[in-house]
């Protein structure tokens, strides 16, 4: 006990003395301190002196870095320039491509009136107007043509029609006088409505035979008569019995319900479906500008393949010292100059030039150039704007340029029916509707005067009954007629349609007007009612499919290529082989029938009037831009990459980049890798390049990087032009293949890339 208390008294004295020694070395002198501080400070000095250095020698090492990347990029500029005028002088005779296959294109058009000559087979030229007037005037002085007749004549006449809308499609707008295009569309326009009055004319001849066509059960007339292009279903209501108001024609669920006023009454109800649209307005046909400056300078691009031809002048002989002095040209945009078929191009890319441009172009000043940078592409000096899509102001009002008709278009009328044939005592009575005197030919009735002036023929019955002062409400006591219509499987929507309604006043279609309207997309019937009848149609956006999601152009064979584009909805395949195209697959599901389309060879506008009125509408037309949050880039430098695409499409294949989007609206980029014994690329194999219309490079980026840089790859140059930086890393096999490739194939895969404009809508 008394040694724990000798210890824990030692314990804290040795405390207590540490703490005096510790207060003790706390109480430093001031001269201690004042060393401490010096002492502090000089190291401080010393760590930022460091840190100085440091930076100095980082910042020179950076500026040295970038001196090199700078001495190595000038000397690459300067690379590029020496072979600047070689490379584009190549190119140039390569794009060649594309005017001959427009002479082969124009003597096409110009055969074909050769061969529709002497295949003299009674039918007329549809470019020639005398034959055309002919064509109709003789059609129409034919009356009492049964159902029959008409069908078997319509399909001339649709295909008169089809051969007008791809004449206007096709030929590029120099070519056409606004008198042609004002003539051809004046024919449309005829045979449209000529078509559908031979319709009514044979509907009335078949309705005054009804009684003969009378069922055994109801004594009602139900007749379905069916077409590749149109379908008549048609009820005459022969024994006027109330209760037979639910009409359903065949086996099909298409029918309608009529309110007991008309189900008593001498009617008759006509659903006539049409596969083709006759009543939109026709579209807008674009037209160039024509001035002395652009026709000046076609004539001189189409004189340079002459001038080529020459013999090559001999070094220090005067024609050479010729070549290098300078003379004044005008300067013009280079949309403009790049040969005779660029406008076709500019207009499948919807560029176009304003007069006003023009205009400021013939009030600049004149630059010096050298007569082999004439027929250079030049930096772009105009950039066309986008012509601004007019959005009507009634809501109700369909916007035609984003939406569209699809599925053809279903005519309802509630009919007057006509006085049915009698039998007396073995004779047969027909009430005949008295003939008209002709009019004079100054007084030439229109086809809807005609219509009018008709007596006894096709009648509407009016319904609901106009308002008469004997019944005032009589209008409030009329139900709605209720109908219902199946989609065809051959059209694919991929969302709900909306419903529409042609407004005769306005020339317009219209969502207003509907009750009821329900939707069996199961079974693809519509059902809906209506107080009285219009012509009705679906209506779908025509870029449902825009933006695409990706795509890709590989090569399959000789001349051969597959366009991939992936959407929202569906993936589409398109095979190009040599100048015909065709739908080569597409993910719809097993309920659709698409036989007309699939794997059917046609040219390219062909295959695009076919997919647009399929639902496959992946067309983006010059309006819209306004419609879809597309990738913008400068329409020149996408429209000199289509160009240079197409050219390598044999040997390589072109797919979507996400680096797209990130390199601004001058620039494009894309992946390219070359193809020729596999049937895809390999993910390591692709290569990224950038390109703007003047300079192209392979980036060191790929795919997988986590952000955009525009650094080159190690070893590798600055070109002109795509086609070069491609041609750098193609193998002797790849470049043989380019060299022998079709040049209607190269011009088939540069207007489908144009015509679906990748680059900029993904």
């Amino acid at each position: 006990m008394m040694l724990s208390v000798y210890t824990v008294f030692l314990c804290t004295e040795t405390i207590i003395k540490g703490k005096k020694e510790g207060e003790k070395k706390k109480k430093l002198t001031k001269s201690e301190r004042l060393k401490l501080q010096q002492e502090e400070e000089e190291r401080r000095l010393k760590e930022e002196e460091e840190a100085r250095l440091k930076a100095e020698r980082e910042a020179a090492e950076k500026l040295e870095r970038e001196q090199v990347e700078k001495r190595k990029w000038e000397e690459l500029v300067e690379k590029d320039q020496l072979r600047r005028t070689e490379e584009f002088e190549e190119l140039f005779l390569l794009e060649k491509c594309f005017i001959d296959a427009e002479k082969w294109k124009k003597e096409v058009r110009n055969l074909s009136k050769w061969f529709h000559y002497i295949k003299c087979d009674g039918s007329p030229d549809p470019s020639v107007a005398p034959e055309m007037n002919t064509f109709i005037s003789l059609w129409k002085e034919k009356e009492n043509e049964d159902i029959d007749a008409v069908i078997k004549q319509s399909k001339l006449v649709l295909e008169l029609i089809e051969k007008l809308e791809l004449v206007l499609l096709d030929t590029p707008p120099h070519e056409l006088t606004d008198n042609q295009v004002a003539q051809y569309q004046t024919s449309i326009m005829e045979l449209r409505e000529l078509l559908h009055f031979k319709f009514n004319e044979a509907t009335e001849t078949l309705l005054r035979q009804a009684s003969s066509f009378g069922d055994t059960d109801s004594g009602n007339m139900e007749m379905i008569i069916k077409d590749e292009n149109v379908t008549l279903y048609v009820w005459a209501n022969l024994k006027k019995n109330p209760k037979y108001k639910t009409i359903k024609f065949g086996d099909t669920d298409i029918g309608f319900t009529i309110p007991k006023l008309l189900a008593s009454s001498d009617t008759a109800v006509r659903i006539f479906h049409t596969n083709y649209d006759h009543i939109s307005p026709l579209s807008v046909v674009p037209r160039p500008v024509k001035t002395e400056i652009i026709d000046a300078i076609i004539e001189d691009f189409t004189n340079i393949e002459t001038t080529q031809e020459e013999a090559v002048p001999q070094e220090g002989s005067e024609e050479v010292a010729e070549e290098q002095e300078l003379e004044i040209v005008p300067t013009v945009p280079e949309g403009e100059v790049k040969m005779e078929e660029s406008t076709l191009f500019i207009r499948q890319s919807n560029l176009s030039v304003s007069k006003e441009e023009v205009e400021s172009k013939k009030e600049e000043p004149v630059v010096k150039r050298s007569k082999k940078e004439q027929i250079l592409p030049g930096p772009v000096e105009t950039i066309p704007e986008v012509p601004q899509a007019e959005v009507p102001t009634d809501e109700e009002v369909v916007d035609l340029k984003g939406f569209t008709p699809l599925g053809g278009i279903y005519h309802l009328n509630i009919l007057q029916l006509p006085p049915q044939a009698k039998q007396i005592k073995g004779w047969t009575i027909v009430e005949v509707s008295p003939s008209l005197p002709p009019l004079p030919e100054q007084e030439e009735a229109s086809l809807d005067k005609k219509k009018k002036l008709i007596s006894g023929g096709l009648q509407k019955f009016v319904y609901p009954p106009e308002h008469t002062d004997d019944n005032p409400e009589s209008e409030n006591h009329h139900k709605p007629i209720e109908f219902v219509i199946t989609i065809n499987r051959n059209v694919v929507f991929f969302e709900k349609p909306m419903m529409a309604r042609w407004d005769t006043e306005g020339k317009a279609w219209r969502t207003d007007g509907f009750i009821s309207l329900y939707y069996d997309m199961a079974e693809r019937n519509i059902s809906f009612s209506l107080e009285t009848v219009y012509p009705v149609t679906l209506i779908q956006d025509n870029h449902i499919h825009m933006p695409y999601e990706s795509w890709e152009l590989r090569p399959v064979g000789d001349n051969e290529v597959i366009l991939n584009v992936t959407t929202t909805f569906t993936d589409i395949d398109i095979h190009v082989k040599d100048s015909q195209c065709m739908l080569a697959a597409v993910e719809v599901g097993e309920n659709y029938e698409l036989s007309h389309l699939l794997k059917k060879w046609m040219n390219i506008s062909s295959l695009i009037i076919a997919m647009k009125q399929t639902g496959l509408n992946i067309f983006p037309s010059e309006y819209s831009g306004a419609y879809v949050a597309v990738n913008d880039k400068d329409p020149l430098v996408e429209m000199k990459t289509y160009r240079q695409m197409a050219l390598l499409a044999s040997s390589f294949s072109f797919c979507w980049s996400k680096w797209n989007q990130a390199c601004g609206p001058q620039n494009v980029i894309l992946k390219v890798g070359e193809l020729l014994k596999k049937e895809y690329v390999e993910d390591d194999e692709w290569s990224i390049y950038m390109y703007n219309g003047e300079r192209a490079q392979k980036l060191k980026i790929n795919e997988s990087s986590n952000t955009f840089s525009g650094e080159l790859e190690e070893h590798t140059e600055l070109h002109s032009t795509l086609y070069h930086m491609i041609k750098d890393f193609a193998s002797k096999e790849a470049m043989e293949k380019i060299r022998n490739s079709n040049y209607l194939f190269v011009d088939a895969v540069c207007k489908l890339l144009l015509s679906v404009r990748v680059l900029t809508y993904s």
